[in-house]
């Protein structure tokens, strides 16, 4: 099924909307709504996808601006999840940054399939390392 979603790259966000997403993809940054809403107010480049009005998913990039980007954020609302709003926000960011030496992201879980499906495969013999506050994974 295609989406009918409106990808942007020059979205404003209200915080409301933003923890709403969050929450409902039960991801532990909802609940710390100020350090959220800074770091997606500072990322490289922050795409949306929206339905209306309605905030459906981000992705979100941080990046030196020339070799190393690494993609923190996907999320679409799963109500809406399997419809391609994802593949349209990666493809944006893609767009982007395709040409850039060295794209990175983790894939945790379920995640995995859909990124390889969009050209990403295990980085070599590295192993994801990480020092995390959550409690979501």
């Amino acid at each position: 099924m295609t989406s009918r979603a409106t990808i942007r790259l020059d979205d404003t966000l209200d915080t409301d909307e933003v923890v709403a997403l969050y929450s409902a993809n039960a991801w532990s940054s909802a609940h710390k709504p100020v350090e959220l809403m800074q770091a997606l107010r500072h990322s490289h480049t922050l795409a949306t996808a929206r339905i209306g009005d309605r905030l459906v998913g981000l992705a979100n990039a941080i990046s030196d601006g020339h070799l190393v980007v690494y993609f923190p954020h996907l999320l679409v609302h799963p109500e809406l999840q399997g419809q391609g709003i994802g593949r349209q926000l990666m493809q944006a960011m893609l767009e982007r940054y395709g040409r850039f030496h060295q794209l990175m992201l983790t894939a945790d879980g379920e995640a995995q399939g859909f990124y390889e499906r969009l050209g990403f495969s295990r980085a070599g013999r590295t192993m994801p390392m990480w020092i995390y506050a959550g409690q979501d994974h």
